[in-house]
């Protein structure tokens, strides 16, 4: 993190670290104090200390370093002002120790990657599968509470509440956080699958500025790969990283020079990472042919169709339809159909996708895609006037600045 400006203030060079390595950091305290909340408080505590240190004497030469090094001394005073102080000795001993040892690599740990190792211990079965992902989001991602209720289409609030009843939950049945060996990992699989897809999600749709987060996507390509190395042989972990790479291959074509999304039709198909597309292809390939389609092999299958058109002319839409009624047969999500929907009006004509649009209306009141979705088939559709007051409500509920002015683009385009 040396390249931090010396200039920015530092409570936002301090948020900027949380945010960006957070999550990494938090990893590797929580396997040295072997305590999640301790690690957590612990790490807020360096935060803290931070501000007031970093405000006297500037940023150290190694922000991350020195503040592992600060949260390790809070969880040595917090241990020796607890009540059962002399229970727990023993982890105050380990932890002065570990102060003055040098790192050594476990060569037995078979998944090595601390941040890995995490969002196993995190996803654990006794705790339902979208409480655990959105934990794991918080706290081993630094994604923000209003970004994990985004991706879940949840109020603000509500995921706020969830995510504090999870932790009181946690505490009061004594959950422990420990990496499970690999005959455990089969049972909480999908959930680490949620949460690197997540991960990429938020990178790739970031909610703010003009721009991908390439750090978050690559971080869960990283993770893609490290999950297809353990696990050779699972078509679905297969599918995610196929699914992950075709998207990413087409960053470069994304963002138009004004800093308005392109769209599939808009974007120059000669800037797509070619050499990316085939390996995210080949994974695909390989992955169906096991015999066993999930939902992230389809949904990397409706990539593949895309990227493997040569124009967006020339897209098989029907067969696209048909990966995604697949899809919406493997999960109640109308997120499926509302994609099923736009590829059909290729097919059918805005008009008749239009009526198949009022069917799941109720279902995605507070999504902006839908809005979007129905103000482009509306507009196809000549009824210009209801047009522009879906690409309204889409505007409103845009939480990024790109998608704000392409709908704006748009939305003066049939003006």
């Amino acid at each position: 993190m040396s390249e931090v400006p010396a200039a920015a203030p530092i409570a936002e060079a301090i948020e900027r670290i949380a945010r960006r390595d957070g999550g990494r950091l938090l990893s590797s305290l929580v396997g040295s104090l072997r305590d999640f909340q301790l690690a957590e408080d612990s790490f807020q505590d360096a935060l803290e200390s931070a501000l007031i240190h970093w405000n006297r004497n500037g940023l150290p030469a190694s922000p991350n370093a020195w503040l592992v090094q600060v949260a390790r001394r809070k969880a040595i005073d917090r241990l020796r002002r607890s009540a059962n102080f002399r229970q727990k000795s023993a982890e105050i001993a380990h932890l002065i120790e570990l102060e003055n040892a040098p790192a050594v690599a476990d060569e037995t740990d078979p998944i090595g990657d601390e941040r890995l190792k995490l969002i196993f211990a995190c996803c654990h079965p006794a705790i339902d599968r979208k409480t655990c992902v959105a934990l794991t989001l918080r706290s081993v991602c630094g994604l923000k509470t209003e970004e994990i209720a985004d991706a879940f289409l949840d109020r603000h609030d509500a995921m706020a509440q969830r995510l504090v009843r999870a932790r009181d939950k946690i505490a009061k049945a004594g959950i422990a956080y420990e990496v499970p060996g690999p005959d455990g990992w089969a049972a909480r699989l999908e959930s680490v699958l949620a949460v690197v897809y997540l991960i990429f999600n938020e990178g790739y749709a970031s909610g703010s500025g003009n721009h991908i987060r390439a750090d978050l996507c690559d971080e869960a390509i990283r993770l893609g790969r490290l999950l297809t190395a353990l696990r050779p042989d699972e078509p679905e972990i297969e599918g995610l990283l196929s699914l992950m790479l075709l998207h990413h291959a087409r960053r470069a074509a994304r963002i138009g020079e004004g800093g308005g999304i392109l769209t599939l039709e808009m974007q120059d198909r000669s800037l797509w990472d070619r050499a990316v597309i085939d390996e995210g292809v080949a994974l695909i390939e390989q992955a169906l042919k096991r015999g066993c389609p999930g939902p992230y092999q389809l949904q990397a299958a409706v990539i593949a169709v895309h990227v493997e058109a040569r124009s967006f002319a020339d897209t098989d839409w029907r067969q696209i339809a048909l990966l995604y009624g697949e899809l919406a047969r493997t999960a109640d999500n109308p997120v499926y159909e509302l994609n099923r929907i736009v590829a059909l009006s290729y097919v059918e004509g805005a008009g008749a996708a239009l009526g198949r649009l009022k069917l799941i209306a109720m279902a995605l009141v507070q999504y902006q895609p839908f809005y979007a979705v129905q103000a482009d088939l509306l507009a196809r559709d000549g009824q210009i006037d209801q047009a522009r007051l879906a690409y309204a409500r889409a505007i409103e509920l845009s939480q990024s600045d790109a998608e704000k002015l392409f709908l704006k683009q748009r939305l003066s385009e049939i003006a």
